[in-house]
């Protein structure tokens, strides 16, 4: 493959969740700055859309859940629509792989880690996720190697190349609930099963302690995740919060993400979408490779994490993370106030 190829479309396939998806923009940032006549497409599931159109990097979404629905010619159909000559397969899927070579997609790229990668793709990276000590976004990188000048950035440098930056216009009954004068906090306490949670008794212990006249409080989730919030009794234990859950799209929630100050989160794609967006981000991860920070940390100017310090794997295969759950809310409250300090000091 040659770096000086004028590609006229590039196709990215990332088909999984929203942080996986945030946190493969920066390879859209890069393919732009070096492609800049390209067109560049994202295929990913539906409800990431919101998140491609927030890009200013990409100019077209493909939704594979809507693809996938369709009959196997007519699949094959679409994929020639596309008239795609580049695709990089980041999250590995044997049909997608199998339909791009069918399609006639002249440059095909993936990991040499998937055997039907073999037969399916013309341009094989050794790249093993499970072993990297690399970040997932660095490790997206790494896919492009070979097309991009510099594929090899810093965590760093990471954050120049996300692209969020066409954010719809926050609904008025939601921009009414910023408080200017306070910090406006984010908890989301749910990950919808995508990673491992610190806990609603925390959650709701953190916003007890945190002063009222320097943070407004919001929590927010799917409405799924409000009803089980609600069932663990969250709302009777925690302080002055403002429930959100169930309220926002996802389009809304990137805007009000913006709109706001900070999160606090596990490792979730809002905690992505806030490091991503330049905001306060502060995650609370396991020690347990590869679920702990090395792989997954928000990546962002204001973005830091909280991890027990130690190598640990005990509860690699039951639910709860110990270690995660005995950081207390006192240690969250101290790392995200002196993240804060120098906005808690403004008039």
């Amino acid at each position: 493959m040659k770096k000086d190829n004028q590609y006229k479309k590039i196709l990215i396939s990332r088909t999984d969740s929203i942080g996986d998806v945030v946190l493969t923009l920066p390879l859209a940032g890069l393919l732009r700055l070096q492609y800049p006549d390209a067109r560049i497409a994202f295929l990913g599931q539906s409800y990431t859309r919101s998140v491609i159109g927030a890009c200013s990097f990409i100019d077209e979404f493909i939704d594979w859940q809507e693809i996938s629905t369709l009959p196997v010619v007519e699949q094959l159909q679409r994929f020639r629509e596309l008239k795609a000559e580049l695709i990089i397969h980041v999250f590995p899927r044997k049909e997608i792989a199998r339909l791009a070579k069918q399609a006639g997609i002249r440059e095909r790229i993936g990991s040499t880690g998937r055997l039907y990668h073999w037969l399916s793709c013309n341009h094989l990276v050794r790249l093993s996720r499970r072993n990297s000590s690399l970040h997932e976004a660095q490790l997206n990188l790494m896919l492009a190697k070979d097309i991009l000048n510099k594929a090899n950035l810093s965590l760093e440098e990471i954050p120049l190349y996300y692209g969020l930056d066409k954010h719809d216009p926050l609904p008025a009954h939601l921009n009414d609930v910023i408080d200017r004068s306070r910090f406006n906090l984010i908890l989301h306490p749910k990950s919808k099963g995508s990673a491992r949670e610190w806990g609603s008794k925390n959650f709701a212990a953190l916003s007890k302690i945190l002063p009222v006249d320097k943070f407004k409080i919001f929590i927010t989730g799917t409405k799924a995740e409000g009803e089980l919030l609600r069932s663990e009794g969250f709302f009777e234990q925690a302080g002055e919060v403002n429930d959100l859950t169930g309220s926002m799209s996802l389009g809304e929630m990137i805007s009000f993400i913006q709109a706001a100050d900070g999160m606090v989160a596990a490792s979730t794609g809002p905690l992505h979408l806030a490091a991503a967006l330049g905001k306060f981000a502060l995650g609370i991860y396991p020690p347990i490779k590869p679920m702990h920070p090395g792989r997954w940390a928000p990546l962002g100017k204001k973005a830091d994490y909280l991890v027990a310090d130690k190598d640990c794997s005990d509860c690699r295969k039951s639910g709860p993370c110990l270690c995660m759950l005995n950081i207390t809310p006192l240690q969250v409250k101290q790392k995200l106030e002196i993240m804060v300090y120098p906005y808690l000091q403004q008039p």
